[in-house]
Parts: structure tokens; C-alpha cells; sequence
């Protein structure tokens, strides 16, 4: 078996990334396999190189010390490119050109992302340079047939990425969309078992679509419940959630933090669910 945790240096990591970390952690030994660590740094605007260090610090002082050597997104920038040629290729991707103001005044139904886009730039001549690329999900769900895939909690899924609609995959902003990079990226480290939270459940179903469009070996998924807040909704960095550099500055032990976390036993205030964000 192999995990991995895969955050993005754009902030401090705070509680619910030490939930994160440590549930891939513990499945990969319990299983004797091998917990790694993806930084995910394409998107240049708001990645923090400075942070990758204060990431591995915080691992450290958990005491989930990753295998092998650190993988950076930033360094298969290629690898995104190829799969958006082979994905053209296959007549599956179109140039979109539509704002975010464009698709909330023509969107007519809601998916797990939000608005669903129209389909507007679909068929339509648009100039490539500087626009977005979707994915055709009608097409796409045709040439690849019925899929399935496993979560570890939720047992035998079909796979629904007609949920999404066209969802972007190349990005003008950044080299690959969330969905592209992370498919590819579990792919080309071999993980066998992606572990992420409740709230990119849905999400799946696209990965398993790219996974056999572009002829990629499909792993177990495994989607843990978050840190909550009061209010149900899960711990972030834009709300300020404590970060685990502020705690371990503190003078708090990172090994009880852990013990804890695996106990159940969360600071004032915490739980753990699924959070209103994620549609529980």
C-alpha cells in the first residue's frame, strides 16, 4: 500500500491537515505499505516555497515522518501538458472564455463544485489563447462506458462525473486543474490508496473518469470525516484556523496532538464530521 498527503504551500497547516496527515499515516503502516509527501505548488500566485520547510517541520514533530523523497507538482508541469494533448486528441477538450459572472448568469442547476457551466463556448469558435479547456462530459462519459470505483467507508461506487458538467481541466491561471494533477500525480507516485476528506467524495467520480480515459491504474479511496468548527464547517486557513506552527511554538507536544487526534480527543470547540460544506 501506498498514501499520500499532499498539501499546498499557500498557509500554514493547522489541525485538520494533522487529521488529514494522519489518517493516510496510519492506513499505510498498518497495512506495512508507505505514507509519502506531494507538495501541491502549481498554482505560482499563491504558493509560499518558504512554507515547504514549515510543512515538513510540523510532519516531524507529529512524528509522521513521510517515505522517500518530498514530490513537487511544480516539477510535472509536462506530464499535465501531455495529458491535455492526449485528451484534445481524443476530441474531448474545448477552449472556454467564460467568467465566473458569465456562467452565474446562464447556469440553470447546481453540482457538488457549485453552478454547473452551460455549455457555452461548447461548439462554439473561441480563441484558445488565454482560455480555459473543458472537458466534454457527455463525450467523455460515452467513450469511457460505465466505471466504478471503491471507497474503503462507503464500499462500491458508480461513477456519476455528469455531476460536475464540463469541468475545467486546463486552467489559464495554472498548468492543470485539481482534477487533472491530482489524478496524474497519484498515478505517477503509485498510490494505491488516496485518502482525502468527506468533502472531495464527489470529486472521485471525475478522477475515476480521467483515470480510464487516459489509461491509468485506478486505486481505493478512502474518505475520512473532517475537523469540524462549531458552526460544522471544517477547518481552513482562510478562516484562521490555529496552525500547527503555532502550537508546536507553544511549547505543546506534537506526539500527544497525535495520540489524541487517533483517541477521538479534540480540542475545545472540534469535532468531526462531515461538515455543512461538504452536503452533511
Amino acid at each position: 500500500m501506498r498514501t499520500r498527503f499532499a498539501p499546498s504551500p499557500n498557509g500554514l497547516l493547522h489541525l485538520g491537515h494533522a487529521y488529514a496527515a494522519l489518517v493516510a499515516h496510519d492506513l499505510a503502516r498498518a497495512a506495512g505499505g508507505t505514507f509519502h509527501l506531494r507538495i501541491e505548488d502549481i498554482d505560482a500566485a499563491r504558493s509560499r516555497p518558504e512554507l515547504v520547510e514549515a510543512i515538513r517541520a510540523d510532519l516531524d514533530w507529529l512524528g509522521l515522518v513521510p517515505d522517500g523523497p518530498v514530490v513537487f507538482q511544480s516539477s510535472r508541469l509536462a506530464s499535465y501538458a501531455a495529458a491535455g494533448e492526449r485528451l484534445r486528441a481524443l476530441g474531448l477538450l474545448y477552449p472556454c472564455c467564460c467568467t465566473r459572472a458569465d456562467i452565474a448568469a446562464a447556469a440553470t442547476a447546481s453540482g457538488p463544485d457549485g453552478l454547473i457551466y452551460p455549455g457555452t463556448c461548447r461548439g462554439r469558435e473561441v480563441d484558445p489563447d488565454g482560455a480555459a479547456w473543458r472537458l466534454d462530459m457527455a463525450r467523455a462519459e460515452a467513450l469511457a462506458g460505465p466505471l466504478e470505483w471503491i471507497d474503503e467507508r462507503a464500499g462500491p461506487q458508480r461513477a456519476q462525473p455528469g455531476l460536475f458538467g464540463d469541468v475545467v481541466l486546463l486552467r489559464k491561471e495554472a498548468p492543470a486543474s485539481y482534477h487533472l494533477a491530482a489524478t496524474l500525480d497519484d498515478a505517477a507516485d503509485g498510490i494505491t490508496l488516496v485518502t482525502r476528506g468527506a468533502d472531495l467524495f464527489a470529486a472521485s467520480h471525475v478522477h475515476r473518469l480521467l483515470q480510464a480515459l487516459l489509461g491509468l491504474p485506478v486505486p481505493r479511496w478512502h474518505h475520512h470525516d473532517l475537523l469540524l468548527t462549531p458552526d460544522g464547517r471544517k477547518l481552513a486557513k482562510r478562516r484562521g484556523s490555529p496552525s500547527l506552527a503555532d502550537l508546536r511554538q507553544a511549547g505543546r507536544d506534537g506526539h500527544t496532538l497525535v495520540q489524541d487526534l487517533r483517541a477521538g480527543r479534540f480540542p475545545a470547540g472540534i469535532s468531526l464530521g462531515r461538515g455543512v460544506e461538504s452536503g452533511a
